[in-house]
């Protein structure tokens, strides 16, 4: 009797030994496991706040799509996280978003199961008899230049288009921004009663180079139990300056080029660059090269143009400068050329010219996307190929 007694403590003491006390995300199926062993040595109430924290983590504090690819993206996210942390995150999450829970609250949002379905029950709160969803948006912000956001009010309504009351809800409502068809951005907050403040959407947020026309599209969705209800409202309207503009173009003005063989030197322009060259044109150089058959400020020239148009593809392949690394780099609306309006070109005018290199100075007056003036002098070295002359550096002068 007292090995039995024995025996069944030590089974006890390992069982419990077992149970894991951080997030085990190796599969699903730990995932579930050690989360099912965290609860299990909480009270009652600490086990309905860790499920809510674990479906504030899964809804808004991961980006993924579909509820899979949440699940999985939560895993890593509290991977080896114990409840404390757990429930720290999600206080993080909750107070980032705007959603009106803690932790520390009595539990506000009914039964949370992030592994399973969820489907009605007799006292689920989420399960709201709705017909329709109406959309209010008005301009705030107004700091004498226009309004700099839009509030976004979202209410579920009746049958006669009147909106309902509920409280003690937890209903998924999602926000998407379009323009022309291309999304923008996605939003997430919690609808716990149908005075929701909704969605505060600042222009700030929004880069400027996706806009078209000043104006964009919104589209609402709120998910009951039952079913998910959208709205969308076309064509509101943004004010343009209060949009995000991407900086200018970093360029190093300290360098002029990263091409050995595209420096030249002023007193002695005809020199051979020197040996050991990274650069396998410089090291072996054609013995008969094609001399070219234009002025190199005329590339300039229509470098600047096909700049000052947007035609970057055109604007690229005149150039062959490392420095301004592949098209895409090249065309990019914040970093690269692609945050240009246009170029208002003063003088251009042709430095130093050999056979194999040519140095060109321009002056110009760019206008970047939001409307802002700034004057440049370049210097652009350039390069032969083939007869042609290739953009090879480009350099600020102060």
């Amino acid at each position: 009797m007292k090995k039995f007694s024995f025996l069944l403590v030590f089974c006890l003491l390992l069982f419990t030994a077992c149970k894991k006390d951080h997030v085990d995300a190796t599969t699903t199926k730990t995932l579930q496991s050690s989360i099912n062993d965290m609860a299990s040595s909480l009270n009652t109430i600490q086990q309905i706040k860790f499920n809510e924290a674990l479906y504030i983590l899964k809804t808004f504090g991961v980006e993924a799509d579909g509820d899979v690819n949440e699940l999985k993206a939560l895993g890593q996210l509290i991977n080896g996280k114990k409840v404390p942390e757990v429930l720290s995150m999600a206080d993080q999450v909750a107070q980032k978003n705007g959603i009106d829970w803690a932790s520390t609250a009595p539990p506000s949002l009914g039964e949370m199961n992030i592994f399973g379905d969820e489907k009605a029950k007799e006292s689920d709160p989420n399960d709201i008899k709705a017909n329709s969803l109406s959309i209010v948006t008005k301009p705030t912000g107004d700091n004498g230049t226009g309004a700099t956001a839009i509030q976004i009010i979202p209410r579920l309504a009746d049958g006669a288009g009147n909106p309902i009351a509920f409280t003690g809800a937890a209903l998924e409502t999602t926000l998407e921004v379009f323009s022309n068809g291309v999304k923008i951005s996605t939003a997430k907050n919690l609808m716990q009663d149908n005075n929701f403040g909704g969605f505060n959407l600042k222009f700030s947020s929004i880069p400027a180079g996706k806009v078209v026309d000043n104006k964009i599209d919104i589209t609402v969705s709120v998910k009951t139990t039952s079913k998910t209800f959208k709205m969308s409202k076309i064509g509101l309207d943004v004010n343009p300056s209060a949009l995000r503009v991407p900086a200018p173009p970093k360029v190093d003005s300290t360098a002029a080029t990263q091409n050995p063989s595209a420096v030249i030197d002023p007193n002695n322009p005809n020199a051979v660059p020197p040996a050991g060259s990274t650069d396998p044109s410089a090291a072996t150089p054609p013995a008969t090269p094609k001399p070219p058959v234009a002025d190199p400020k005329n590339t300039v020239n229509k470098f600047l143009n096909n700049v000052s148009s947007q035609n970057l593809k055109a604007a690229f392949d005149a150039s062959n400068n490392p420095s301004w690394g592949s098209y895409e780099s090249f065309s990019n609306p914040t970093s690269g050329f692609g945050s240009v309006k246009n170029l208002n070109v003063k003088n251009v005018t042709t430095n130093l010219a050999n056979t194999n290199n040519a140095s060109v100075n321009a002056t110009y007056d760019v206008t970047d996307k939001n409307g802002k003036v700034t004057s440049l002098k370049v210097t652009f070295g350039l390069k032969n190929v083939n007869g042609d002359w290739k953009i090879s550096s480009y350099k600020i002068n102060q």
